[in-house]
């Protein structure tokens, strides 16, 4: 495989040999405008943890519950391979290129030609959705025949659900629009907007009192209507830039035709981890309660990836895409170098926590209505299995995207056929012995590996990545963790032997202390380590505070 990519990257290694340009001030910016967005990105993650809450009192982890998890999954993960995954992947380099080299008038013609491919290719598998939802449950959870009514009321969430594909695709071109401005405010509201209808209705339901048959259905129609909600909040902002959605057709026009031939790979090469998620669910339906707990669990993770990982991911990758457009590979180097140690920075430390905290956390977020201790401790030990991937799973959304800036899309699926093939061959391993907590381990190791080779082989097609100084800087920041794992275990265990786990009030405090003890921890152990990313968050924050 790395043959392959030594082959195809003598062309951009050329470039690379060219004398390096002087550094680029705007990139010193980069991690200030990562916290701007990780603030409003830290907005949707927070009450993306509250919907859960919801989820998890009205439903627990009963057969609804797993319903509803895999009903959802099935457009949700074309959401992620299509819609937010390969087209924002392809739009946002393309558009950053017209809007460049093409002029404003010519990537606004553009974005309306996609948007109406959009909506007659999108349309189409919906509506091929709706009609064959009872067969793709029955693929995707072949373990749900064992219970009676499982697989019915799977597949008619499953066509409730099914129009929010074309929805987030809309969403998700204005999205790409926005982004390619360096309007990233809007954008990372927009998940907000999706939880808040979600919880909204979810309080409804729960106060209401619905049943758990009917609960679903209800948390089913709301959210559809989150979908609505986050397409409808980003439209102001796009029409106070000067564009608007006008939809027209145009399958002749280049930048389309770039976009299919770049959507093509980019879908297999951004889908390691819903590949992965898909295989998952085909094991664990096999398994009462392992969809719940294992979604549970991953929707926990996401409250770092989303908030740091995808926070510095969009930023660099507008960088990257303008980089690859002036032909500046050694700014493209020195961007990615930047993200990735940002990542790890922001991310081992989560990783630590969710690893020493595992349990205490769920229990403070989902113990309360029909979510049991018993559900606890299973998603408890997900989140350690996911956890030992938290870092590759961030990383990855940072250094894809360098590829289809550099049109060499074919690089991210060799990685992605890498991390399902290592994730498919731990669960067949695994699952016999560990049951659902193979599964969370094998994605886990699977992000790791397509990080891995996206990390070679980006050093072999550019000609350089600082591999060496980035190794260094994961090693001071893992040295840095091991004080704040050990404050933060300490500090909790010392508020529960005191006060107990039952009451909100002791699992708060709990969890509270061991955050609050085990940040402070490696925030000094950084200073003391004299970590570069610390003194750039000080300074942050000073800027900030003198505002």
């Amino acid at each position: 495989m790395l043959r392959r990519v030594n082959q195809e990257s003598s062309q951009i290694q050329a470039a690379a040999q060219a004398p390096p340009p002087a550094p680029n001030p705007k990139a010193s910016r980069m991690g200030a405008k990562a916290m701007l967005v990780s603030a409003a990105t830290m907005l949707s993650r927070v009450l993306g943890l509250i919907r859960e809450q919801i989820f998890a009192a009205l439903l627990g982890a009963s057969a609804y519950a797993d319903a509803f998890v895999v009903a959802f999954r099935i457009p949700n993960l074309l959401r992620d391979l299509f819609a937010e995954g390969a087209l924002s992947a392809a739009f946002v380099p393309t558009f950053t290129d017209y809007m460049k080299n093409q002029g404003r008038q010519q990537a606004v013609r553009l974005a309306n030609v996609v948007i109406g491919a959009l909506l007659v290719i999108v349309g189409g598998l919906t509506a091929l959705g709706i009609y064959f939802a009872p067969e793709l449950v029955a693929f995707m959870a072949p373990g749900f025949e064992q219970v009676p009514g499982k697989q019915e009321l799977a597949a008619l969430c499953t066509r409730i659900m099914f129009p929010f594909l074309p929805l987030v695709s809309l969403a998700a071109v204005t999205m790409g629009q926005l982004n390619a401005q360096e309007k990233f405010g809007p954008p990372a509201f927009a998940s907000a907007m999706f939880n808040v209808m979600a919880i909204a209705g979810g309080l409804f339901l729960f106060f209401a009192g619905y049943r758990e048959e009917e609960a679903v259905i209800g948390w089913s129609i709301f959210t559809l209507l989150g979908g609505a909600a986050q397409l409808g909040v980003q439209l102001p902002a796009l029409y106070r830039s000067g564009f608007n959605l006008r939809p027209a057709l145009d399958w002749a026009e280049p930048g389309l035709r770039r976009i299919g031939r770049l959507m093509g790979p980019a879908t297999v090469g951004l889908a390691a981890t819903q590949v992965n998620i898909f295989v998952n669910t085909i094991f664990a339906s096999q398994q009462p309660g392992a969809p719940s707990w294992l979604n549970y669990a991953f929707r926990l993770m996401q409250l770092p990836i989303g908030v740091f990982g995808v926070a510095i991911a969009t930023i660099a990758t507008t960088h990257l895409a303008k980089r690859a457009a002036e032909r500046d590979l050694a700014g493209m180097q020195q961007t990615l170098g930047q993200g990735l140690k940002l990542v790890a920075f922001l991310t081992l430390p989560s990783m630590v926590g969710l690893l020493v905290l595992r349990e205490p956390i769920v229990r403070l977020l989902f113990q309360h209505g029909r979510f049991t201790a018993v559900d606890t401790h299973s998603t408890a030990l997900a989140v350690a299995m996911y956890a030992t991937g938290l870092y590759a799973y961030a990383a990855v959304k940072v250094v894809a995207p360098a590829f289809y800036a550099l049109d060499r899309s074919r690089i991210a699926v060799y990685a992605s056929i890498t991390a399902v093939a290592v994730n498919v061959t731990l669960n067949v391993l695994l699952f016999p012995i560990l049951g659902f907590m193979g599964l969370a381990l094998g994605t886990a190791a699977g992000a790791t590996a397509n990080f891995l080779v996206l990390g070679l082989a980006f050093r072999r097609v550019t000609g350089g990545f600082q591999a060496g100084a980035l190794a260094l800087h994961l090693l001071r920041i893992a040295l840095a963790t091991l004080p704040c794992g050990l404050a933060a275990w300490a500090a909790n265990q010392g508020i529960e032997s005191s006060l107990g786990v039952e009451s909100i009030f002791a699992r708060v405090i709990g969890v509270g202390a061991g955050v609050a003890l085990g940040a402070l921890a490696f925030l000094g152990a950084c200073k003391l380590l004299r970590i570069a990313e610390m003194d750039e968050l000080l300074g942050f924050l000073r800027r900030r505070l003198r505002r």
